[in-house]
């Protein structure tokens, strides 16, 4: 009985330990960024890519992205311990260690970069890995702490997947994936500024300089909308740009038009000195099913039209 008692709670511990490295890699962003991915690599394609080949992307993708996302959790962990929303984390309720965090996070890379390289090509595994060093050096260890426009230029590593996409589809670069590089940039902003504007007292408290934490409710819903605006401006112009039809200028044209509503409401609300931690959260979370549905109007317009 004690044996069987002493088995159950070894193999508890093992299973604690596996959710803190899955944890560390934050799949729940990784997911996101995917999305964008396979969309792209038909738009490359002008139809469906082999199934192998867009599992490989993927996979290589993960692991790249999951790495970098635990390489900042490392690094990050001291100011994860001041934030609620973040005071959970693997390093911050001592699950691991930071060397075995970082281990894990390099193996990822390293693993990453090889299986792209194999499986896919040179270009996409390049690809994948600059991302992971632009989001640590310049994001993590030199912007987020020092500048009101972290996100803003760091929002560049979480563009770089649909590079990879096309990449991996034809070994090359063109003007349609640049924009859409410029699309999920020019996203990232009023995207986490929204999330920011409920969690400014945790920025602030870290002393992290995110706009919503140190900058005024009216001034830092201007910036979400103009970012907006521009965004809806650089989606209409991937239409000719990547030849797409009318599938995905009508689809991107009414999601940008309630993107600007939904932007415009939290501007008049800060404007009038509300409350908008509501708002900002609504705000966030369609911006996660915008991007989602534009890029899913790239592919089913390709697949659909031709």
């Amino acid at each position: 009985m004690a044996l069987e008692s002493a088995v159950e709670e070894r193999q508890l511990s093992i299973a604690q330990k596996l959710s803190a490295y899955v944890a560390l890699m934050k799949l729940r962003v990784v997911e996101l960024l995917l999305i964008t991915t396979v969309p792209t690599m038909v738009v490359a394609k002008g139809g469906w890519p082999s199934l192998s080949l867009v599992l490989w992307t993927l996979l290589g993708g993960t692991l790249a992205a999951g790495g970098a996302n635990a390489i900042n959790m490392v690094y990050d962990r001291d100011i994860d311990a001041k934030m609620e929303r973040t005071k959970n984390r693997p390093l911050v309720t001592g699950a691991m260690t930071p060397s075995a965090a970082l281990s894990f996070a390099l193996s990822l890379e390293v693993l990453a970069f090889v299986q792209l390289w194999v499986t896919v090509n040179l270009l996409s595994a390049v690809l994948a890995v600059s991302a992971t060093a632009f989001y640590v050096f310049v994001y993590t260890m030199w912007l987020k702490r020092r500048s009101k426009q972290n996100i803003v230029i760091g929002g560049a590593a979480g563009a770089v997947p649909v590079l990879v996409g096309w990449a991996a589809v034809t070994n090359s670069l063109a003007w349609a994936p640049v924009l859409m590089f410029a699309i999920i940039f020019i996203w990232t902003p009023p995207h986490f500024w929204a999330l920011a504007v409920r969690y400014r007292d945790d920025y602030a408290a870290a002393d992290v300089p995110m706009l919503p934490a140190v900058a005024s409710m009216e001034r830092t819903t201007v910036e979400i909308l103009v970012y907006t605006i521009v965004l809806v401006a650089a989606t209409t112009l991937l239409g000719p740009v990547a030849h797409l039809g009318a599938i995905y200028g009508i689809t991107q044209a009414v999601l940008g038009a309630l993107f600007i509503a939904l932007s415009v409401r939290l501007w008049r609300l800060a404007r009038n000195g509300a409350v908008a931690d509501r708002e900002a959260m609504r705000l966030f979370s369609y911006s996660i099913t915008y991007l989602t549905l534009v890029f899913v109007a790239m592919a089913v317009d390709v697949l659909v039209l031709g």
